[in-house]
């Protein structure tokens, strides 16, 4: 595979979909969403415009940012697309997956919920086989992922994941802390070139 610098144009972000939350993690979503415009960063995201997901992705636009929602048409009615942003409406899940995945170069993951955990545990996965090298950060209010994290130490510990996966990611615990750690991880070093490498179904 051919080495070729890092970019930073596109992030995925992965979040809640629930509007029955913590108010402050919705405004917390918000800005992280007016984060990524000041930084000139398109907001990737699951297309959705409750929760996490909308509140990020409005805040984003209404910033003058660039977004990219990504939805299964059976996701419509439940989850809401806004109107305002550029919406993709895709058949399937591992469509929307596959289409968040080829168009981000990093990826940030707000609190949710299962469904959010799936995509990231995923991801996370892809990278433990080497088939991407994308950016990865957590943001982690009041310690929201910690349970996961003593989870994926677990699997450390009993010999089942190697010490050395525990730097796939960063974690942060401020939304404007979240597109710095982003370009610490953009910067630390070169990457392959796996644009090919993954091939869902």
């Amino acid at each position: 595979m051919s080495h070729e610098s890092r970019r930073l144009d596109s992030v995925c972000v992965y979040c809640g979909s629930s509007d029955a939350v913590n108010p402050q993690l919705l405004q917390d979503a918000a800005e992280v969403g007016r984060e990524f415009a000041r930084a000139g960063l398109r907001l990737v995201y699951g297309g959705g415009g409750v929760g996490l997901m909308g509140a990020s992705a409005g805040a984003a636009h209404d910033a003058g940012g660039r977004v990219l929602g990504i939805i299964p048409s059976f996701l419509i009615g439940t989850e809401r697309p806004l109107t305002k942003v550029e919406t993709q409406v895709v058949e399937t899940m591992a469509e929307r997956k596959k289409g968040l995945f080829d168009s981000s170069d990093a990826f940030v993951v707000l609190p949710g919920g299962v469904g959010t955990l799936e995509e990231i545990v995923e991801l996370l996965s892809w990278r433990r086989l080497n088939l991407h090298d994308k950016p990865v950060v957590f943001y982690s209010p009041d310690g929201f992922w910690e349970p996961l994290f003593k989870l994926f130490q677990h699997t450390i510990d009993t010999g089942f994941t190697p010490a050395s996966f525990n730097d796939a990611w960063r974690v942060v615990e401020r939304p404007q802390d979240v597109v710095p750690a982003l370009r610490a991880m953009v910067a630390a070093d070169p990457i392959e070139d796996v644009s090919e490498a993954i091939r869902l179904t």
